[in-house]
C-alpha cells in the first residue's frame, strides 16, 4: 500500500512538472479563458483523444483550481482513466474529487465509480482480496449515503457478487483440507463461511461440509448437533434429504 501511494505521488509530481514546463515554453493556452480551454478539452474527450484532453484538464486544475470548471475537469480526468481501464488512477481521481470538492454535483457518481474501479480490479478468488474488500466498503458507503438512489440495486448486486467470491474462497479452502485428509482444519474455514457470509450461496453448503467433516472424524455427537442446526436454519434446504439420511445412518452409533 505504501509503495502504491508513493507511485501515485510520483505520477502526480511528474504530471505537474511537465505541465509547468509546458506552460513556461508556450504561453498560449493559459492566456485563454478557462471556459474555452474546458470546451476544447471536452471536444477532445468526446473524440476519444484522451491524452490531449488530459493535458488540458490538468492545465485547468493547475491554473484555475477555483474556477467553476475545476470539478468538471477533475471528473473528466477520472473518467478518462476509467475508460482506459486504468482503474487505480481512476479510483484515485474519483476520490480526490470528493475530497477537494465535497459539495460537487459529481460526488455521488464519483463514489459509485470509485467502487466500480475497485470492483473491476477484484481478482479471482485465489488471489489477494484487498480490492474486493475496498469495493465492498465503497458500495456500502454508497448505500449509507444514497439509500434511495437508482444505483442502489446495482450496488447491492455488486456487493453480493463480491461477498460470494469471499465466501467461496473460504469454502474452497475448507474442501481443500478435506481432500488433504485434515477435516479438523476444514472446520475452521467452514465456520468462517457460516459466521461471516450467511447471506451467500455458500452458507448452506458450509453446514453440510461441516457435517461431512465431523463424519470423517467420527464425531457423531457433533454430526447430530450440526444436523439439528442445519434443519433449524434450512427447513426446506436443498441438502435436507442428504442430512436426514446421514442422521438415519448414524442412529445407534
Amino acid at each position: 500500500m505504501k509503495n502504491r501511494n508513493k507511485i501515485l505521488s510520483l505520477v502526480l509530481f511528474v504530471t505537474i512538472v511537465v505541465l509547468i514546463a509546458s506552460c513556461a515554453s508556450n504561453k498560449g493556452p493559459e492566456t485563454r479563458p478557462v471556459d474555452e480551454i474546458y470546451k476544447d478539452a471536452v471536444k477532445l474527450y468526446e473524440d476519444e483523444d484522451y491524452l490531449d484532453a488530459r493535458t488540458l484538464l490538468e492545465l485547468i486544475k493547475l491554473q484555475y483550481p477555483a474556477s467553476q470548471f475545476a470539478d468538471d475537469a477533475q471528473f473528466l480526468l477520472a473518467e478518462i482513466h476509467y475508460k482506459r481501464d486504468e482503474f487505480i488512477m481512476a479510483a484515485f481521481h474519483y476520490n480526490l474529487l470528493r475530497r477537494i470538492y465535497p459539495g460537487s454535483e459529481y460526488g455521488k457518481i464519483c463514489l459509485f465509480k470509485a467502487a466500480m474501479s475497485h470492483f473491476n480490479m477484484s481478482p479471482t478468488f485465489d488471489r489477494d482480496q484487498d480490492y474486493t474488500r475496498k469495493a465492498i466498503d465503497a458500495f456500502q458507503e454508497f448505500h449509507y449515503m444514497y439509500p434511495s438512489d437508482s444505483l442502489f440495486k446495482e450496488s447491492s448486486d455488486r456487493i453480493m457478487d463480491l461477498r460470494n467470491k469471499l465466501a467461496y474462497r473460504e469454502y474452497f479452502t475448507a474442501n481443500l483440507y478435506i481432500k488433504m485428509e485434515s477435516p479438523n482444519s476444514s472446520i475452521i474455514y467452514f465456520d468462517a463461511v457460516i459466521n461471516k457470509y450467511n447471506d451467500t450461496k455458500y452458507y448452506e453448503l458450509a453446514f453440510v461440509g461441516k457435517i461431512d467433516a465431523y463424519l470423517i472424524m467420527k464425531r457423531y455427537d457433533k454430526v447430530r448437533d450440526m444436523i439439528y442446526l442445519y434443519k433449524s436454519n434450512f427447513p426446506k434446504g436443498e441438502n435436507l434429504p442428504k442430512v436426514e439420511k446421514i442422521l438415519t445412518d448414524i442412529s445407534g452409533l
